[in-house]
């Protein structure tokens, strides 16, 4: 493989919103090195990543949320390759925005809202907040977001009740179109990585970690991307809904043009660009441990 110019095949990729946008980054990166080598990248939710890796129709599924048995059984093979975070979210115009960012939500009465759904106006959650209505939305599809924030609320996926919303990119721009709403996001669809800002129109809700009714400053990460991935980083901000991001291979890849691939991946290298595009890299003795697994 003098020069990458040896290697050449197809590796087809599909899944995670989460994950998506960093896979197409490292295909770049690889086809730099292996020009002969093309990639087919979609995105779909993990759900969809998981049955089309395991029914073979791609050889790696991005997931963003825990492997169930069942999947294992089916032949499941797991890499984490990266980690990051999902955050609840609402509207930048919401009028009750300030008081939001002062007190932050607590994990109860965010199940509340998410779970239990007997919260319909804003005021059910503080009396200080307007009457307005509460319009909740989740996601439609199968969504790694979703099963990690409903982890987060003690619960699953078909549990979460609102206005289902196909992907992240949907939700984030329901979320800026609506005032009274809430959600939840990838960090990656909720911050400009250029700004390093929170996206115009969207805004993090801050989680009372403490349940002392205010955000504290030890709480208070949410301002810039860099802030919110170091607190992931440090175990500062909770997981779930901080959570790993995997590739899924329906066993032990064998492709000698995959597993380059997942070698190329789990380098210092290519780790090295997931802090500046709103990821965390794995330490090194994790990153040990998952090429282990080719091995």
């Amino acid at each position: 493989m003098d020069g990458g110019k040896e290697l050449r095949g197809t590796i087809t990729v599909s899944g995670a919103f989460a994950l998506y946008p960093l896979v197409v980054l490292w295909s770049e990166q690889f086809k730099e090195v292996h020009p002969n080598v093309r990639f087919n990248i979609s995105a779909g939710g993990a759900g969809k990543g998981i049955a089309d890796a395991l029914s073979g129709m791609v050889d790696i599924g991005l997931v963003s949320r825990d492997i169930h048995q069942q999947e294992y059984a089916r032949g499941a093979y797991v890499i984490n390759v990266a980690k990051d975070a999902v955050v609840g979210t609402f509207s930048e115009h919401n009028p009750n925005r300030n008081a939001i960012l002062e007190r932050g939500l607590k994990q109860r009465e965010l199940s509340e809202v998410f779970v239990k759904g007997n919260r319909l106006k804003w005021s059910q959650l503080d009396p200080t907040f307007s009457p307005d209505d509460l319009h909740v939305y989740v996601r439609s599809d199968a969504a790694g977001a979703a099963e990690t924030w409903a982890a987060f609320l003690g619960s699953s996926q078909e549990e979460l009740k609102g206005v289902g919303i196909f992907g992240d990119p949907g939700i984030a721009q329901a979320i800026q179109k609506n005032p009274l709403a809430v959600g939840f996001n990838n960090i990656n669809y909720v911050y400009d990585l250029k700004t390093r800002q929170q996206t115009a129109g969207i805004r993090v809700i801050p989680i009372d970690l403490n349940g002392d009714g205010r955000i504290s400053s030890e709480e208070n990460f949410y301002d810039t991307i860099d802030s919110l991935t170091q607190a992931v980083a440090l175990g500062r901000y909770p997981s779930p809904p901080s959570r790993n991001l995997s590739f899924l291979l329906k066993g032990k890849p064998d492709d000698a043009v995959v597993i380059e691939f997942i070698q190329f991946v789990l380098t210092k290298e290519s780790q090295a660009i997931l802090l500046e595009n709103g990821y965390i890299p794995l330490h090194e003795e994790l990153l040990k441990e998952e090429l282990a697994k080719l091995n």
